[in-house]
């Protein structure tokens, strides 16, 4: 059976990096094919994933014939195919982690919208600003209870859904958190190393480092 994830530009799509980690971290099989989202050629690049994709957006998986669109019903696909490991097995835990999901996906990309995914690959960052900070803080505040929660190393105890959808997440607030601020929330701290550091977010930081940076362009306050 053939199974093609189309995925974007390594440093600038957050979207397909969170499927891409689910059905890596799944132990799923598929071939990549990376479709380039920047400018100007991401709009021709799009219309042709939108001839079969009906977002006609990354990420898409293709399984056949079926055409799974959405970076969130990907992940659930990749939990699906791994027997559920990486949802929590607890009923009430799992609505739990979904909620974690639901968030990311329909609201934490408004956190701090000018710190961009782009931007945790910036070698001149600027400062957070008071907005940003207080913003993060919130965050922070919210994964830190989750993880005193369930005794860590990640949100729900073993690695789930909801760790590998925040990772850009993650990427782009903790890049701009100076060490000694970010140490007001220990677990935090020490989950984001661990997130961080797994050999499937390596591989793709990795090649997305040796990427041309992109640049967008409201990145400064």
């Amino acid at each position: 059976m053939s199974r093609i994830l189309y995925s974007g530009t390594k440093n600038a799509s957050s979207w397909a990096f969170r499927a891409w980690l689910a059905l890596r971290e799944a132990d799923v099989e598929f071939e990549e094919r990376v479709v380039d989202i920047r400018r100007p050629q991401r709009f021709e690049n799009l219309n042709a994933i939108g001839e079969f994709s009906p977002p006609a957006a990354v990420p898409v998986l293709v399984e056949a014939e079926t055409v799974i669109f959405d970076s969130l019903a990907i992940m659930e696909y990749a939990n699906d195919l791994c027997g559920g490991a990486l949802l929590p097995r607890e009923a009430t835990q799992r609505a739990r982690a979904r909620s974690f999901l639901a968030w990311q996906h329909s609201g934490l990309s408004g956190l701090c919208p000018r710190l961009s995914f782009e931007s945790a690959f910036y070698p001149d960052k600027r400062a957070m600003t008071f907005d940003e900070r207080a913003q993060s803080a919130r965050a922070y505040d919210a994964f830190e209870q989750q993880i005193r929660e369930s005794g860590g190393p990640y949100l729900f105890g073993n690695l789930s859904l909801p760790d590998l959808a925040l990772v850009p997440t993650v990427m782009r607030l903790t890049s701009h958190t100076p060490k000694d601020r970010l140490l007001q929330w220990p677990q935090v701290a020490a989950w984001s190393d661990t997130l961080l550091g797994r050999a499937t977010v390596q591989e793709w930081v990795t090649e997305a480092s040796g990427e041309p940076v992109v640049r967008v362009p409201d990145y400064m306050p």
